[in-house]
């Protein structure tokens, strides 16, 4: 008796502790977001203050106005609409395809391609952007949203996932499509993508996620301000009052906030498919 007493008790002391680290670790995570979202409402005077204040003593909402003014935010947001519209629709495009002729294909080297597709995660953007910028200077893609969007229209990440949630699914459901009557773009319209909806939607999340927040790449390709994206925008807004006593930190995270809301929204809206299809793109 005595021993399931001690049991309940550690069982219940265990809880709480697990509770208490819960509490704090989403404490550390979102306190960078409201110090984000409380600076972007403070004054430049209280910014610059020794001792950072956690609440705004007054709300200032013209800051929001400021950057939308002085930065041509606008304009940084449509560009930055185009540019992830247009690497995600041929990610999802070319993913989705790659990931079919490598789950469902049968063809000679077919492991060894993937193996390499595979070791493209491995190599990040700055190791090949050399190459890739020379490529796109000397077709005068310079300064254009193709010079923007064609760099990206591959993602091994994609294809990874889309093979792993292809190869979840059992065969037959393929073989009965086929003798349906579907084509290989037929099954994969009617069979494999209605059946892999959450890991579309968790990796299509992740892409316009890397695409809304890519900041090297168009940093280079994009030096005009016709193309200039959010991420760069954002970078430019720290020399708006360059040479003057008070910095404009209040203006830059009042823009970081406007940049974040679609991803946030499109985070609330979709949260509930990314569990379900990482957990279905990992069964393989």
């Amino acid at each position: 008796m005595n021993e399931t007493i001690v049991s309940k008790k550690r069982k219940s002391a265990w809880y709480h502790i697990q509770t208490v680290l819960a509490v704090l670790v989403t404490l550390v995570m979102i306190f960078p977001l409201y110090w984000m979202i409380a600076t972007s409402v403070k004054s430049a005077e209280e910014v610059q203050r020794v001792i950072p204040t956690l609440f705004p003593h007054s709300f200032h909402p013209e800051n929001y106005v400021a950057v939308l003014t002085k930065a041509n935010f606008l304009h940084y947001y449509w560009n930055t609409i185009v540019m992830t519209a247009g690497i995600l629709i041929l990610q999802v495009g070319t993913g989705t395809l790659a990931a079919y002729g490598f789950a469902c294909g049968n063809f000679k080297g077919r492991n060894v391609l993937f193996y390499l597709v595979l070791g493209a995660l491995m190599i990040p953007l700055q190791v090949t952007f050399i190459p890739i910028y020379i490529m796109c200077a000397n077709w005068g893609l310079n300064d254009t949203f193709l010079g923007l969007i064609l760099p990206e229209s591959v993602s091994a990440y994609y294809i990874f996932m889309m093979r792993n949630s292809f190869l979840a699914i059992d065969q037959s459901y393929v073989d009965a499509g086929k003798i349906d009557g579907l084509g290989k773009l037929g099954v994969i319209r009617h069979v494999l993508v209605p059946m892999s909806k959450s890991t579309i939607f968790t990796v299509t999340l992740v892409t316009f996620s890397n695409g809304w927040n890519a900041y090297f790449w168009p940093k280079i390709i994009a030096k005009n301000e016709v193309r200039r994206v959010l991420t760069v925008g954002l970078a430019q807004l720290k020399n708006t009052f360059a040479g003057q006593a008070v910095s404009n930190y209040h203006e830059i995270m009042a823009g970081a906030v406007l940049a974040i809301i679609p991803l946030v929204v499109l985070f609330i809206i979709f949260q509930k498919y990314m569990m379900t299809g990482y957990s279905k793109a990992a069964m393989k």
